[in-house]
């Protein structure tokens, strides 16, 4: 199964499958991959007679089969794209076209927040004649390293505690982090150094009240600071949600309490069994 990259890679080399069945909870990279296809494979002028889109509540497999078999016109390629195919009934007697799918067309099968079954016929033909991709959620621990390479490849870095303050905000959604993020660097020059300061002046999260600022605040016994933090979310529930707000507290002193007991202590060790950043080792220290 190729990567999003690699799938990116081949479509900017004009290297086509005609089929791409773009599957998973992570509804970002699926978004990505149709959103380059629609964009790139046709010229503005081809798209008219050669690119359809349709919905899964909207059509059915006869109809996704008639549209895909059709030639293009005054074009190498045509595109179909199937946005919500999750919902679309009998999808599996969509193996008669996979198993001899039209070259000249490009079909765009959007399945999102669930798999298909490897065992299926449909899965096997179109491994065999497309592609498959599952798009994957990231885990929590995932996310700030997956902020800096996002970040790194428009020229920017951010530092580790801002890198942390979006994850425990924005959570795992990709598409919300990326939105958020975009609109940050709008602001920044390239080669900027995204800072707490940044996000609360164009996010508007706080870099004085918030989670962290709580945590280090209980870790140093500074019973001043963590009560006007406290403060600070009773005032702004909305903002700062008080599950969201225990949870994290109760796996701060989870990973403080794995720390204590731990044998190996090097920062490399706790960093890797924690799974944080080594910049945060010194907070379990």
């Amino acid at each position: 199964m190729l990567s999003f990259d690699q799938i990116i890679a081949d479509l900017k080399n004009k290297i086509y499958k005609p089929i791409y069945f773009l599957m998973g909870a992570e509804s970002f990279y699926i978004d990505q991959i149709t959103n380059y296809i629609s964009k790139h494979v046709l010229e503005e002028s081809e798209k008219a007679f050669n690119q359809t889109i349709v919905y899964g509540r909207d059509v059915e497999v006869k109809d996704i089969d008639n549209l895909a078999r059709r030639y293009p016109m005054m074009s190498s390629h045509q595109v179909i794209i199937v946005k919500e195919a999750q919902v679309i009934k009998n999808l599996d007697n969509l193996v008669y076209y996979a198993g001899n799918p039209l070259k000249s067309t490009i079909l765009v099968i959007n399945y999102k927040y669930k798999t298909l079954a490897k065992n299926k016929k449909l899965y096997k033909e179109i491994s065999k004649t497309g592609l498959i991709f599952e798009s994957k959620k990231l885990y929590d621990n995932q996310i700030p390293a997956w902020i800096n390479k996002y970040l790194n490849n428009k020229l920017y870095t951010i530092d580790p505690v801002a890198s942390a303050l979006l994850n425990e905000y924005l959570g795992t959604d990709l598409s919300k982090i990326v939105n958020e993020l975009d609109k940050l660097i709008i602001s920044l020059p390239e080669n900027s150094k995204i800072t707490t300061k940044h996000i609360e002046d164009n996010i508007g999260i706080s870099k004085d009240y918030n989670t962290f600022e709580l945590q280090n605040a209980l870790a140093k016994k500074d019973i001043l600071k963590a009560n006007r933090i406290i403060d600070h979310f009773g005032k702004n529930q909305k903002a700062n949600p008080f599950v969201l707000t225990i949870n994290s507290l109760y796996y701060y002193f989870r990973k403080i309490l794995i720390y204590h007991f731990m044998k190996d202590k090097s920062n490399r060790n706790v960093a890797a069994t924690l799974q944080v950043n080594p910049y945060f080792v010194k907070d379990y220290q």
